[in-house]
């Protein structure tokens, strides 16, 4: 009776230590799996990516583009200006990836082919005049901002400015920053023709550094580190993050990116990468906006 008993205490030992082992495996299995669901989210993104439109959106998608490919050696990414126009365009016949643009689709493509396109809002934009930093001009109203881009005013005199004529730079009907320039500086109004038209914003810039008399209009974003040219401030409300955010400065608008339907896994996985948390800090030290920080005010105030 006793070696039967050792001998059932044995069998138990033997149960529970099988038991354990089998409970250690799973564990081991699970524990494996879960690195592997791990790996996989880390998983580096391969293949080529293109995207043309928005040249005020140029500057944070081609940072984002170095960025992203620095993170993924195997991806490509090519970012073209062109303006907001050129971008939808071209997202919708295929030959680029991505459309970027300033604007809602519906405002530059037929009803039927915007349908087509998917819609990524990633950040916000504020547009500003600008002019030369000799000319000593820093603030106008809304009224007299109107009537200089109408050709009403011709000569800086007339709005407390030296006898200087104004020497327009304005952007070509493609352009998304002018049509946000147009509905929410100048009350829908069309632009004269000016002395130099162009949607690229460095040549914009260089034009009012070389002309005194010359005002234009540009993201906030080209204007971060550029100390030569002066953002002017409208009815006494300077061009700035805070003042957009609070609505306090109504010219700003959406940026967009475009694709044509449910984006690729390198389209997602970029566009995701541009908008995630961890990237916002790039995103306003390059003078965009975060959707996320818009007052209810600023957004109510930009929707009248």
């Amino acid at each position: 009776m006793k070696e039967t008993s050792k001998s059932g205490k044995r069998s138990k030992v033997f149960k529970v230590l099988a038991l354990s082992c089998v409970l250690a495996m799973a564990g081991a299995v699970f524990t494996g799996c879960g690195n592997s669901s791990s790996s996989s989210s880390s998983e580096k993104v391969k293949g080529t990516l293109t995207a043309s439109g928005s040249s005020a959106l140029q500057p944070l998608a081609q940072q984002a583009a170095d960025d992203f490919t620095a993170e993924n050696p195997d991806a490509s990414v090519t970012i073209n200006g062109g303006g907001s126009g050129t971008g939808l365009q071209q997202v919708y016949d295929g030959s680029v990836d991505i459309g970027n643009s300033d604007v809602f689709a519906e405002e530059k493509l037929d009803a039927s082919q915007a349908a087509e396109l998917k819609d990524h809002e990633v950040a916000t934009i504020t547009v500003a005049a600008v002019v030369n930093k000799d000319l000593g001009v820093k603030n106008l109203t809304t009224d007299q901002l109107t009537k200089i881009f109408t050709g009403q005013i011709t000569n800086w005199k007339d709005v407390g400015g030296p006898d200087e004529a104004i020497m327009l730079v304005t952007r070509p009907s493609s352009s998304g920053t002018r049509a946000l320039f147009k509905q929410y500086a100048i009350g829908g109004q069309e632009e004269t023709a000016g002395s130099l038209e162009t949607d690229d914003s460095g040549t914009l810039l260089e034009a009012v550094k070389q002309n005194k008399g010359a005002i234009g209009y540009v993201a906030l974003s080209y204007l971060v580190n550029d100390k030569d040219v002066v953002g002017v401030s409208i009815d006494g409300v300077k061009p700035s993050l805070k003042n957009t955010y609070s609505g306090k400065y109504n010219v700003w608008g959406y940026e967009h990116m475009y694709t044509k339907g449910k984006a690729s896994k390198i389209e997602k996985a970029y566009i995701d990468f541009l908008t995630s948390d961890d990237y916002a800090e790039n995103v306003e030290s390059l003078g965009y906006g975060a959707i996320s920080k818009m007052s209810d005010k600023a957004i109510k105030n930009h929707d009248k």
